[in-house]
């Protein structure tokens, strides 16, 4: 059974910074696409940021030159290194991947808070 394991949230200042990180792990065959999306309070599940196997990477534009997403595909890991963390950017982070096993779907993590407050 596929797992995605998400870590490295918590409390931090506006302007401080936070590295998430997310390990897949179970049967698995090949991922494709890995990723991390938030969703804050009354507010609809956003993408963040996107990276494929072969390292192209897409963010959003509230994330731009802040934000940095980054893989080890030994690993099977996603990070997402945030920076200048704002008060907007206060929401739960989910991990996403789409990977065989052997079906090819999308699986994703628990969720991990992330809260940017003085």
């Amino acid at each position: 059974q596929v797992q995605l394991v998400e870590s490295g949230g918590g409390l931090v200042q506006p302007g401080g910074s936070l590295r998430l990180s997310c390990a897949a792990s179970g049967r698995i065959f090949s991922i494709n696409s890995m990723g991390w999306y938030r969703q804050a309070p009354g507010k609809q599940r956003e993408l963040v940021a996107d990276i494929t196997s072969g390292g192209s990477t897409h963010y959003a534009d509230s994330v731009k030159g802040r934000f940095t997403i980054s893989r080890d595909n030994a690993k099977n890991t996603v990070y997402l290194q945030m920076n200048s963390l704002k008060p907007e950017d206060t929401a739960v982070y989910y991990c996403n991947a789409e990977l065989e096993s052997p079906a090819w779907r999308e699986y994703w993590g628990q969720g991990t808070q992330v809260t940017v407050s003085s």
